[in-house]
């Protein structure tokens, strides 16, 4: 791990690790282009543009989030700097193995005077965060969303009470505690609050709510009724696709297991064809959502970047 770090230290590695990244996102686009025309030439481009600008709005709720633990945990960045750190980094989930971000989080960090040992926490967090509240999400679906959907999927009650005990911040303390510990790392400086892990949980479940209005809005343009049960099953399956496909850690960003998970989700409601294209369509927009907020906040470090130098230099 030491000599990854090492390694991701140098300038060099860092723009490649953007152009990497960023490669792997647009790859994730280009690779499935013909099946994303044809699904493009059936939606309302309306409904294509706004559906994308609700996947933007989606990250960059994801990264508030995020923040919000940041925050918490001792690093006050603004938004900018807090953009520039988190759409950046991100990129490196397109990357297989499942730990990229998490590296280039800590190491870009350091530059915004972070600690190595509180990025890893803080994404830790932020990411436990997003997976209890997904749960909460797809809970709250079942009992509102189609009577299949609650006998398919009503498993996912079962495990809520113990993923939410895992936020509560004593529980989370300890946890954190015994990871540093077991990986050599020094101590937290500072512990996870009630208020930090309320304020993050609160921004996560806007980011679940966004992506399912994202679904909803495509599925809705292929012919399913735009009902409070309709977007209850694309909320509740995107939420639960999600988190079963950042589990499988061995796929860059869970291409291929999400869209399964959603699939299954959605079959029974929507003809096989109109599946396919919701699954690829929705994969496809929030990829463009990371690319485009990714290239923008890189952009803007550099140039951020290039302006501190010469006011040194000065």
């Amino acid at each position: 791990m030491s000599r990854v770090l090492q390694l991701l230290r140098s300038p060099w590695v860092r723009k490649g690790f953007v152009a990497v990244a960023l490669g792997a996102a647009v790859w994730a686009v280009v690779g499935q282009w013909e099946q994303v025309s044809a699904a493009l030439a059936s939606i309302p481009p309306t409904t294509v543009a706004f559906s994308l600008a609700v996947g933007v709005g989606y990250v960059f709720v994801t990264m508030m989030s995020w923040r919000a633990v940041l925050h918490d945990m001792g690093s006050a960045l603004t938004v900018r700097e807090a953009s520039g750190l988190f759409f950046v980094s991100q990129l490196g989930k397109y990357l297989p193995g499942g730990v990229w971000n998490f590296l280039a989080a800590a190491e870009m960090g350091t530059d915004l005077r972070i600690p190595r040992r509180r990025s890893i926490s803080v994404m830790m967090v932020a990411i436990l965060v997003s997976i209890v509240t997904a749960m909460i999400l797809a809970a709250a679906a079942l009992a509102v969303g189609p009577a299949e959907l609650a006998g398919e999927y009503g498993w996912v009650a079962w495990f809520l009470p113990v993923l939410v005990l895992l936020l509560v911040p004593p529980v989370l303390n300890r946890l954190l505690s015994v990871a540093l510990r077991l990986t050599r790392r020094p101590p937290l400086e500072k512990p996870v609050s009630v208020r930090g892990v309320a304020a993050s949980a609160l921004w996560a479940l806007l980011g679940w709510v966004l992506a399912g209005v994202q679904v909803w809005l495509v599925i809705s343009a292929l012919g399913a009724p735009r009902s409070l049960e309709t977007f209850a099953l694309a909320a509740g399956g995107y939420a639960l696709a999600w988190t079963i496909g950042f589990v499988v850690v061995v796929v860059p960003a869970g291409v291929g297991v999400r869209e399964a998970v959603l699939a299954v989700a959605l079959a029974g409601h929507l003809g096989a064809g109109s599946v396919v294209v919701t699954v690829l369509l929705s994969r496809v927009l929030l990829t463009a959502a990371d690319f485009l907020l990714g290239l923008v906040a890189s952009a803007d470090v550099r140039h951020r970047s290039r302006r501190l130098g010469r006011a040194t230099a000065s």
